[in-house]
Formats: C-alpha cells, sequence, structure tokens
C-alpha cells in the first residue's frame, strides 16, 4: 500500500465526516461499558483527524499509523491545534507500548485493510496487550454489505478545481474482497495537474467471525452496533462498531 501521495489528498476526501460527533459516539460507548478514559491509542490513524477529536477530550492520547507521510501531516495538524499529541510509525499488527492504556481505538475501516485473518487476529492480541485490565478496544467496520451492494463493482467520480478523481471498484463474492482502482488529478501552483494512481484492498470481515476473533483473543465482553447508534446492526447496514472489553 503506497500512502505517500495518497496522504496528501486524504483531507479532502474526508472533508465530509464529523469526527467530532463520531469521537463523542465513542466515548459515549465508552461510558456505557464502564470504561473510564485517560490514557488511548488510536491505531491506523491516518492523518490524525480522529486522533485529534478525541484529544480535545482530554485524553492522553498517542496516534500510530504505518505512513509516514500520515504521520507527519497528523503532526502538523496537531500543532496547528495547540495539541502536544505523539505520532509513532508502527504496523497495527505489531504495536506495541511501554504502558498499558485505558483504550484502543481504529475507526474508518483501519481493520477492513486487514485483509488475512491472520492479520485481523494479530491486531487483536496486540490490542489486547496494550490494554489494562477493564480497558477497552473500540472500532469498526465497513459492512459486507456496503463494499459488496454499495461499493462493489462500480466506478466512482469527482470533477472539482482542485482535485479530481476517477475510483473504479471490483468485489470478489468469493474472497469478499474488495479491489479499489483510483486515479487522482491534482491541481499544482501554475495551473498544472500531477496524476497518480494507486490500488487499495479492503476485506469485508463478517460480524460472526469477528466476534469470534475477539474472544480468542481473549476479550471477555463485546458488543456490536449499528453505525453510530447503541442498537443492533441492521441487515443493511452500511458501518458496524464493535466494543471488546479486557477481563
Amino acid at each position: 500500500m503506497a500512502y505517500e501521495v495518497f496522504a496528501s489528498v486524504y483531507d479532502a476526501l474526508m472533508a465530509d465526516v464529523d469526527y467530532r460527533r463520531w469521537a463523542k459516539y465513542i466515548l459515549e460507548l465508552a461510558r456505557q461499558n464502564e470504561v473510564s478514559i485517560a490514557r488511548a491509542v488510536d491505531c491506523a490513524c491516518g492523518t490524525g483527524s480522529m486522533t485529534i477529536a478525541l484529544a480535545k477530550n482530554n485524553i492522553q492520547i498517542t496516534g500510530v499509523d504505518i505512513s509516514a507521510e500520515m504521520l507527519r501531516i497528523a503532526e502538523e495538524k496537531s500543532r496547528s491545534y495547540g495539541l502536544r499529541v505523539p505520532f509513532v510509525k508502527q504496523d497495527m499488527r505489531k504495536f506495541a507500548l511501554h504502558r498499558p492504556v485505558d483504550a484502543v481505538f481504529c475507526a474508518c475501516d483501519g481493520v477492513n485493510y486487514l485483509t488475512r485473518p491472520s492479520d485481523v487476529q494479530a491486531f487483536l492480541r496486540c490490542a489486547y496487550r496494550a490494554l489494562r485490565p477493564g480497558g477497552g478496544l473500540f472500532f469498526d467496520l465497513s459492512s459486507v454489505h456496503k463494499l459488496a451492494n454499495c461499493l462493489g463493482d462500480r466506478c466512482l467520480g469527482r470533477d472539482d478545481e482542485a482535485i479530481s478523481y476517477i475510483w473504479q471498484n471490483h468485489y470478489d463474492k468469493n474472497t469478499r474482497m474488495l479491489q479499489m482502482d483510483l486515479t487522482f488529478f491534482v491541481k499544482e501552483s501554475g495551473g498544472m495537474y500531477r496524476r497518480f494512481q494507486e490500488t487499495h484492498f479492503q476485506k469485508a470481515h463478517q460480524t460472526d467471525e469477528m466476534v469470534r476473533w475477539l474472544s480468542e483473543a481473549a476479550f471477555q465482553t463485546v458488543g456490536v452496533f449499528g453505525d453510530q447508534t447503541f442498537e443492533n446492526p441492521r441487515q443493511e447496514e452500511e458501518r458496524i462498531h464493535f466494543v471488546a472489553i479486557r477481563g
């Protein structure tokens, strides 16, 4: 996965996401599960938008991502808000902390980018080890329905003066793998456009297998919710939230 160029356009593509509301929802899930959060880690933090939204709630948080360029942007953004958030380059399948935290977060498809069961299981084991007893893991998935029916085998596009793109998807029903081929046209100084291409892969993990993997990783309490709700996911839910507690 080459995130270095993609990082430069990521925030523009995600401009309609309300990270403040999303963070508030996650913290309410924590409150309802009696997880008091003072220290946390945000895995697959990208350019740090969710990390910063959580940090604004008086949480001492560290952002972790595999992309140095994403982290560079996250650090600049954090400083612009007057925050001192440490951002660390680590693979979420292998991340390790110096001391336990109250919560591990992973938002906005981070786990979908783990395309092999062994990769997901490795992340869950790392999250368990990173948590104090009674701490919580909070993450979400784009659902099978979303990847198969909302994104799968579709061509999407955006025609904007600053950034335009063509987004061609292919979904394999047998492997539940979504391949996203993206071509970007980014306007630079002088009015010229720079063209670059990237291919991304996401796996449509099933809810029941995720619950099983959480149990196998020794998490004792698992809650599964619809997109920013406190109810069970609907059949055509596009995003599913998970809460898992370390005993």
